[in-house]
């Protein structure tokens, strides 16, 4: 698999730094939370988005082909959770005003889990295995070294996110403004769930 590392790096970054759930997720955490308070959500997709490549590689996306209607309730589950996220941008409050620390900052463990039923992680993790690893040879250490990989990619494309975030607050104290970036979030958010379906 070594002739295959930088190949699988530029497609793990291409994929981990493009506009996506996660990314959104991040930057908008990064507005309202600042950098701080959004690693958490960064560490869970370093760590949950890993081990759905490795539970795809080792057989799970096979479930999802033979019983089709688990793949449509995954993608329903998704759709709702994307769907209540931009409807939380919509509402959100003024940049900071979650500083004191009653409001929750997304999760190292809800965003782990939440990339079971990220569109865009599906999509890359299905995507992925069938080109990246060989069924031909042992599976198991070519599925680690791809989610691996993924892991490693993660974090500073999220940081990216989270930093364009962390800017894009201080633009917000403009009431008419940061109703105008929040409604471009939520509206961006509330668009992937076209992923879902088309």
């Amino acid at each position: 698999m070594t002739d295959q590392i930088l190949p699988l790096v530029l497609f793990s970054f291409a994929a981990s730094v493009t506009p996506g759930p996660n990314n959104l997720i991040a930057a908008a955490s990064g507005s309202r939370f600042g950098f701080r308070r959004t690693v958490p959500q960064m560490l869970g997709v370093a760590a949950g988005f890993p081990l759905l490549v490795i539970a795809i590689g080792m057989g799970l996306g096979g479930v999802f082909v033979a019983v089709p209607a688990l793949h449509l309730a995954l993608k329903l589950a998704g759709a709702a959770y994307l769907l209540y996220l931009a409807w939380s941008l919509l509402h959100a409050d003024a940049p900071n005003a979650g500083e004191d620390g009653t409001e929750s900052a997304p999760s190292f463990l809800g965003t782990a889990a939440f990339q079971w039923v990220n569109p865009k992680a599906w999509t890359v993790a299905l995507s992925v295995i069938p080109t990246f690893v060989d069924p031909a040879r042992d599976v198991l250490p070519q599925v680690l070294a791809v989610a691996l990989v993924f892991s490693a990619t993660a974090l500073p494309s999220l940081a990216l996110w989270a930093v364009f975030g962390v800017a894009l607050s201080q633009l917000l104290s403009d009431e008419k403004l940061r109703r105008r970036v929040n409604g471009l979030l939520a509206a961006s958010v509330a668009a992937s769930v076209l992923l879902l379906f088309f």
